[in-house]
């Protein structure tokens, strides 16, 4: 029995954890303790968005420490202040009122917690194959995994189908999503099980955990209506789309939609862990009113603050949202020319460095596994999500400080994987 064995809670199913012990990290590699170099297409948890120990980051963590790492939560920062003014002026009104945690659960339990003090309603709706968090209201929104065997959840959380190009459930005459119809059946399905309470609807622009699945243009601009008929206000959670991995800063900015609360974490830290959210002086006002409350040990903490300053700076000074949608296009047509050679993967599809990759053989989550397997034995680190009724999806996430020779090299690792595999 191992030390992992042994001493390690599994928290993922089985697979939980990987063979290798890292021993550093730097750019887009992994190194592990017996010395082999990793590729990483996942970016840790999608989340380095500047990849390992960058030079500005490691700078402003070791700056930072030795100043002020920590306070009290009713205690405040110039990094802190800061980042939130920084923040409110990336993007469109009314968004300005910034609260800052540490995950996306957290941002996102915060956000569901504020729509029903403010709307004075309990009732929220998600997707069927989002992903929002582990904590309780986030937990009670999410519908891709980990539902069952905790008890029944909260009531009131409602699911509407998620918007599948690819495997599409409301057709047109050309056998394409009929979108429209599908989002009106879905709220058709919401009215007649609601008491009348809907608060909120929480959504990703593009769920990763379901998929890489990317809504239509247009479709988050009906949701909104559907969310303005019924008195609801709309939460966008950009955990992974947001601060330039799409291409733009925020993948809301291509719908011409703004929420009324965003939630953003993973790449707000570049793989450390700090979260917002960002609303409405309106709605924090109405929140501050009936006395909202929501705080954690490590809210407003100092240090990650200055680390969140620093990744603006590098998406600023390096114009890493147009290196993510050059660096994407390129990752893009490396993979079409893999599906070209490999009858097993079905679908291409994503925007900027957040890339999905569908594999359609039979038995695909049991490919999916045996080439992710693959891919690491030869040095890429890949993720697969493997969902009943959906195949294998791999989900492509690499740095935005990646190269075109990193990606060309994991291009070539994952055709190899497919090509080992007997049925690529």
């Amino acid at each position: 029995m191992t030390e992992i064995d042994r001493y390690l809670v599994r928290y993922q199913g089985p697979g939980a954890f990987s063979p290798d012990l890292i021993d550093r990290a730097a750019g887009s590699f992994l190194y592990t303790e017996d010395g082999r170099r990793i590729l990483d297409f996942t970016s840790g948890q999608m989340s380095a968005i500047l990849g390992h120990s960058h030079p500005d980051i490691v700078a402003t963590v070791q700056r930072q420490i030795g100043t002020l790492d920590h306070l009290f939560s009713g205690m405040l920062s110039r990094p802190v202040v800061d980042l939130a003014r920084r923040l409110a002026e990336s993007l469109p009104d009314p968004l300005e009122k910034v609260l800052l945690l540490t995950t996306g659960a957290e941002s996102n339990e915060a956000a569901i917690r504020m729509a029903k003090l403010v709307t004075g309603k309990h009732e929220i709706v998600s997707f069927a194959r989002s992903w929002h968090g582990m904590t309780q209201a986030a937990a009670n929104a999410t519908y891709s995994h980990g539902r069952k065997g905790y008890g029944p959840a909260s009531p009131g959380n409602f699911a509407i189908p998620a918007p599948n190009t690819f495997r599409p459930d409301f057709t047109t005459a050309d056998g394409s999503l009929d979108w429209k119809r599908q989002l009106d059946f879905g709220f058709e399905l919401i009215d007649a099980q609601s008491v009348g309470s809907l608060a909120a609807c929480i959504v990703e622009p593009i769920l990763s955990s379901g998929g890489i699945l990317e809504p239509p243009v247009g479709y988050l601009a009906a949701l909104q209506q559907k969310c303005r008929e019924r008195g609801m206000l709309l939460i966008l959670d950009e955990a992974q789309t947001g601060l330039c991995r799409t291409g733009t800063w925020y993948a809301f900015e291509r719908d011409g939609v703004v929420p009324d609360i965003l939630t953003l974490s993973k790449t707000l830290g570049a793989g450390l862990p700090i979260a917002a959210v960002i609303t409405s002086a309106e709605i924090e006002a109405a929140a501050h009113e009936r006395d909202f409350l929501f705080f954690t040990t490590h809210v407003s903490d100092p240090l990650v603050a200055a680390v969140g300053n620093t990744v603006l700076d590098v998406l600023i000074r390096d114009g890493l949202g147009e290196r993510a949608a050059k660096l994407g296009a390129f990752l893009r047509q490396g993979l079409d020319t893999l599906a070209d050679r490999h009858s097993v993967i079905g679908d291409v599809r994503g925007r900027g460095l957040l890339v999905g990759l569908e594999l359609v053989a039979e038995g695909a989550d049991e490919l999916g596994a045996e080439v992710t397997r693959r891919c690491l034995e030869l040095g890429l680190h890949m993720n697969i999500v493997q969902l009943p009724g959906m195949g294998g999806v791999f989900r492509i996430a690499p740095p935005l400080t990646a190269t075109e020779e990193e990606l060309s090299l994991g291009l070539e690792i994952l055709d190899q994987a497919l090509t080992d595999s007997g049925r690529g």
